[in-house]
């Protein structure tokens, strides 16, 4: 599709786009694919933690959804009814996977106990870095909430033990265990120079090669 054509569709609502593809304007379902790639790459992602098959997911879920244009009723938005596909078919995936690693385990229960559970050095690297990286977040936390979470999360207190310990109410622990977590998941961002909208991102060529594989499919 023409960039300048396509610059000019860019702020056309979902629901005028899909009605001009089932008008025969396919080159139009490409605005439906970049304006959604980055969000279905994150849910399938966060569901699969797989990089590979979250990429197929896309693929399927914008091949299935343009199969199923017609079907698209309008009770939901678009882009809801679009995420439900790719959700649901990193679900089915998942569910796939459990039942093939479930057969493949009592095929071969025997010889994986026979191999070493040691990491390897790559792995124990970067678990080491991670490690450090969550030690010095911790530590950067005020005290209240910092012996707290290290209580709870790191010692693995119940949250009576917790409050015995440190004279509180169990309230109170809860309420500190509540902030600690989202400080330090604020500090961790910022130790890592990332923040939330910035990760997982799903852009330049690969959304190219998305687009391109899509339409290949769809014919």
């Amino acid at each position: 599709m023409a960039s300048v054509e396509l610059s000019r569709q860019l702020e056309t609502p979902d629901e005028q786009i899909v009605a001009r593809v089932l008008e025969g304007e396919t080159a139009l379902y490409e605005i439906i694919m970049r304006r959604y790639n980055q969000r279905l790459y994150r849910a399938a992602r966060a569901i699969l933690r797989d990089d590979s098959e979250a990429e197929d997911v896309l693929q399927d879920t914008y091949v299935r959804a343009y199969q199923h244009l017609r079907q698209f009723a309008g009770r939901a938005k678009f882009s809801t009814w679009l995420t439900r596909i790719a959700v649901n078919e990193a679900l089915a995936r998942v569910e796939r996977r459990t039942r093939f690693d479930a057969i493949d385990g009592e095929n071969e229960l025997e010889s994986s106990e026979l191999e070493s559970k040691m990491p390897d050095p790559e792995s124990q690297a970067a678990q080491a870095e991670v490690r450090a990286l969550l030690e010095e977040a911790i530590l950067a936390l005020p005290e209240g909430y910092r012996t707290v979470l290290m209580l709870r999360d790191v010692e693995e207190m119940n949250t009576a033990e917790a409050a015995e310990v440190l004279d509180m109410t169990e309230e109170n622990v809860k309420v500190r265990l509540h902030r600690a977590r989202g400080l330090l998941r604020k500090e961790l961002y910022a130790l890592a120079g990332a923040t939330t909208s910035s990760a997982f991102q799903f852009m330049a060529t690969r959304c190219d090669r998305m687009v391109k594989e899509v339409f290949r499919r769809i014919g």
